[in-house]
């Protein structure tokens, strides 16, 4: 099916999209139906499509904005206090932290979301690289190998992510951002910031 009629504004499809988030993120998305999407919602099956043509791609672009806005968020709190890589993984916690388990089954179930959480999963691995080699080169961290550090963060948050870290351990996503946080900070500091 494919979009129909007039489109939503602005602020309403980024509406749409935040309250789709939060069911996504609470309940996983897989076994929604668009009628259940519609009767929560209160809106039409053709509001819906004007967000996507179908339910995988809804499903793809929610999981999209969401992926987004949570990127920004992260990155306006470490621009907000210019800085590393504490404050960028104790964002990135804090964002992830109303994703319960549900989500990342689901997530990792569905192709084109596993996709978007992995490149999400290699612009963090850069990002924490390009943190790293910043706070080396400001003295607040010890030399190491970024690209090292790094790797080891991109494996732990797809770990993380498709659930093998709560499977192993018990913990819950956010919790294990928090302590790959403390792992990763008691690795590299040279001094008390």
């Amino acid at each position: 099916m494919t979009p129909s009629g007039p489109q939503p504004t602005t602020a309403r499809r980024s509406d749409l999209l935040d309250a789709l988030t939060g069911i996504f993120l609470a309940e996983g998305f897989m076994s929604l139906t668009l009628d259940q999407l519609t009767e929560r919602l209160r809106c039409s099956k053709s509001t819906l499509y004007t967000l996507a043509p179908s339910k995988e791609q809804l499903a793809r672009a929610v999981i999209v904005h969401y992926f987004r806005r949570s990127a920004a968020a992260v990155e306006a709190t470490v621009s907000a206090v210019d800085g590393y890589v504490e404050e960028y993984l104790t964002s990135v916690a804090e964002e992830l932290q109303p994703a319960q388990p549900a989500f990342y089954r689901d997530l990792d179930l569905f192709p084109p979301g596993r996709e978007v959480y992995e490149q999400n999963v290699r612009f963090a691995a850069q990002r924490v690289q390009e943190l790293i080699a910043k706070g080396v080169a400001a003295g607040v961290y010890r030399p190491v190998n970024s690209e090292f550090v790094a790797d080891l963060v991109a494996n732990a948050l797809a770990r993380i992510g498709r659930g093998d870290v709560a499977r192993a351990t018990g913990i819950d996503d956010s919790q294990a951002f928090a302590l790959l946080s403390d792992i990763v900070m008691g690795g590299l500091r040279t001094r008390t910031r």
